[in-house]
């Protein structure tokens, strides 16, 4: 006998209960088991790169925490104690910046150094970069200008500190300055020279000597000299020579009255003694000049008849003191010395960066320019810099952090007598944090100040770079 089929879910045998569920029916029958699903897949491989990521990273973020987050954060704690570090003073070092001279001093060179430093150099690197796409020797030129980059600012404040020297023998900067000057005002031979005892000539003011009596034709007169070293002499200057009486003339000698080794008699020529040559002898009537001479090389001049009865006098341009150059070094100037030889390291890198930028120009455009009549200064100025003012403004701003931290060049260059003229913050940071006197918490206080100074520019430049790449 045959059973009778069975009713119900277990009657439809395997095949029924392992059909699958209409596509779109969830939860009609299991999932079957193809594997791990793609989206877990996808998630360990994103895990293991991190991984892979953060294992290469990690030495760098140990460096960086250690050298740059662990120092910042320990000097921003510091700042907030005294000089010993054990008493909390709150905002006192802060206050303190505000009211000492020597680093408002600081504040006020570090702006004049913001301003006139990154903006000379980068006009001078956008010069050099388009006029050397005009030379053949462009590259040599280049070359020439981005050497000082390879100099240690140490190295450049010792050579800028010889070239300010005030001494022309060996300042460069002082020799170009007084041989300009004295090709239109030449300095006197006879600075120190004046009227020896007994002397013919008294004190005529305004550092000029004239006769105590006024003079005679045919009378030699005798003008006698002291006070001249016999180096100093001017080149040519022969023994001094006895006047000759002329008929009608004056005539007369200038000359050093002083004899080598001693010896000799006073407001005498003697053999030994050597004439003032060049020496500028003027006549003077009731004030004003009648006839002047020049000296001879052995001292000896003759004036004509007019200066019959007059004052001889020897006026204040013979003893004008030799021009000694500019003190580059002294409190005035010294500042912007410093920035020149900034400027001279600093400029090549605007210049490589700008030309880099300048060879991206399209072409076309400054023939177009040019076929439409624009000279070369419109074409410079208004196609040539605007397509490059993105990158300028990243030079700009990339020097502007780099001379906001300037401290090696200003503590070389500036001299002891005049540093806190030239005073910078990071010179102040290194001088207030060092030393017999030294004072960590103030100290760490303006190191806070110059990272709050710094961390905008930066932030600036950041975003600028973010935005170029984007581009």
């Amino acid at each position: 006998m045959t059973a009778p089929a069975a009713h119900g879910p277990s009657a439809q045998g395997p095949s029924s209960a392992a059909s699958p569920s209409p596509a779109g029916s969830p939860g009609h029958g299991p999932t079957p088991a193809y594997g791990p699903t793609p989206a877990r897949g996808l998630s360990a491989e994103a895990r293991r790169r991190r991984l892979v990521a953060a294992a290469f990273l990690l030495p760098a973020l140990v460096l960086l925490g250690a050298l740059v987050v662990h120092p910042i954060g320990y000097s921003l704690y510091r700042s907030f104690f005294d000089r010993s570090g054990e008493v909390f003073v709150g905002g006192g070092n802060y206050r303190e910046i505000l009211s000492d001279d020597g680093i408002r001093t600081a504040l006020k060179n570090t702006a004049v150094w913001v301003v006139l430093a990154p903006a000379t150099a980068t006009a001078l690197g956008l010069i050099f970069a388009v006029l050397t796409e005009r030379v053949r020797w462009g590259t040599a030129f280049k070359l020439l200008v981005f050497m000082p980059m390879a100099i240690s600012m140490l190295a450049a404040g010792i050579i800028f500190r010889l070239v300010y020297d005030h001494d022309p023998d060996r300042g460069v900067a002082n020799a170009v300055w007084v041989g300009v000057h004295d090709t239109f005002a030449q300095s006197s031979a006879f600075p120190k020279a004046r009227p020896g005892r007994d002397s013919p000539l008294a004190d005529a003011g305004g550092g000029a000597f004239v006769t105590r009596e006024p003079v005679r034709a045919g009378s030699p007169v005798l003008l006698p000299l002291v006070g001249v070293a016999p180096e100093a002499l001017p080149d040519g200057t022969r023994t001094a020579g006895a006047p000759e009486p002329e008929p009608g003339k004056v005539t007369g000698t200038v000359w050093q009255d002083f004899t080598r080794g001693g010896g000799g008699a006073t407001n005498v020529v003697d053999p030994s003694e050597q004439g003032f040559s060049g020496m500028r002898i003027e006549a003077v009537r009731d004030g004003r000049v009648v006839d002047t001479a020049t000296a001879r090389a052995d001292g000896t001049f003759t004036l004509s008849a007019q200066a019959d009865g007059a004052l001889l006098r020897l006026p204040a341009a013979n003893f004008r003191e030799a021009y000694g150059g500019v003190e580059w070094l002294g409190p005035a100037l010294v500042t912007p010395a410093v920035i020149g030889a900034y400027v001279w390291m600093w400029a090549g890198f605007a210049m490589v960066l700008i030309g880099a930028g300048l060879a991206a120009v399209p072409r076309e455009l400054l023939e177009a320019a040019r076929v439409d009549g624009a000279n070369e200064w419109q074409v410079f100025r208004r196609i040539t810099v605007p397509l490059l003012a993105p990158l300028l403004a990243v030079v700009l701003v990339t020097l502007v952090i780099n001379v906001m931290k300037i401290f090696d060049l200003v503590f070389v260059i500036a001299p002891g007598a005049v540093q806190d003229d030239a005073n910078v913050l990071a010179l102040q940071l290194y001088r207030t944090s060092f030393g017999t006197d030294a004072d960590p918490g103030l100290g760490s206080a303006i190191a806070v100040l110059l990272l709050v100074l710094v961390v905008p520019v930066m932030l600036v430049n950041i975003r600028r770079l973010r935005k170029e790449g984007a581009r």
